[in-house]
């Protein structure tokens, strides 16, 4: 495979006394779905916001495209090509769907002194871009809130991968989806690996992280358990290191097999 886009070599973060990552080390590549696994309390937003600029680690380095990169705010992230896609979208429902792709990017057309939104450029763009996801727009003027999770999701995705994401974070994109959204939502991933982006999928569900991903890794309480690549592990094997697969058989045995 290709050298790694981005490397977190032993990443610590304490927050006072508690340890939320405890020397965590994971290389991303371009082209591949790289999951990120774990339990609720595992540590993967700790991670994740220490990768794109939200937190600075206690110890530990960040490499970025080969050179180190000393985060202190997330704008520096953005800049370098690191963009998160979170579960809760910074999206306005009322706004049109072109108006929510170019939000903090408007492209702008000069009459002279005045500057005015260039509807016609943005439009244009956002049905392209839209398109290439595989979402069919009834108009670039169609109302954010009007669209399903799923496809809100995909706005998000293209808006990051058009303004040159080389990394893109996907918190728990599909957790709250039905099936049929997530089915889109995995195309979708699918579509911004193949362009040669590197993702960085984060979730919970591990049948949704076999279907697309190339490589896993598993945190449990602010500790890595190694990464895995497709084909070297099993989904019933994820599971167990996702719940911590010796504390439950311990627990079954205590209690008669009945979990």
């Amino acid at each position: 495979m290709n050298d790694p886009i981005i490397q977190m070599k032993n990443i610590q973060k304490h927050f006072g006394s508690v340890i939320a990552l405890a020397g965590v080390s994971v290389d991303i590549r371009g082209g591949e779905c790289h999951c990120l696994l774990g339990d609720n309390g595992a540590g993967k937003s700790t991670f994740i916001k220490t990768m794109s600029g939200v937190h600075k680690p206690t110890s530990g380095e960040i490499i970025f495209e080969g050179k180190p990169m000393n985060f202190t705010r997330p704008r520096d992230a953005i800049e370098a090509g690191i963009a998160t896609v979170h579960q809760h979208l910074a999206m306005i429902p009322l706004m049109s769907v072109s108006r929510n792709f170019f939000m903090g990017n408007e492209p702008i057309k000069k009459f002279g002194p005045i500057r005015l939104f260039d509807h016609d450029h943005a439009n244009e763009i956002t049905m392209r871009e839209m398109k290439k996801m595989g979402i069919n727009l009834r108009g670039p003027d169609q109302a954010v809130g009007t669209l399903s999770g799923g496809e809100r999701q995909t706005v998000a995705i293209a808006r990051a991968v058009h303004f040159g994401a080389k990394v893109l974070i996907l918190d728990e994109p599909t957790s709250a989806l039905g099936v049929r959204q997530t089915s889109n939502v995995l195309a979708t991933i699918d579509k911004v690996r193949k362009q040669g982006i590197a993702v960085v999928f984060i979730t919970h569900n591990v049948r949704h992280a076999m279907a697309v991903g190339d490589r896993f890794t598993v945190l449990n309480r602010g500790q890595t358990h190694g990464t895995a690549m497709k084909g070297e592990i099993t989904p019933e094997e994820l599971q167990d290191l996702m719940a911590g697969g010796q504390e439950l058989a311990t627990l079954e045995g205590s209690l008669g097999g009945t979990v």
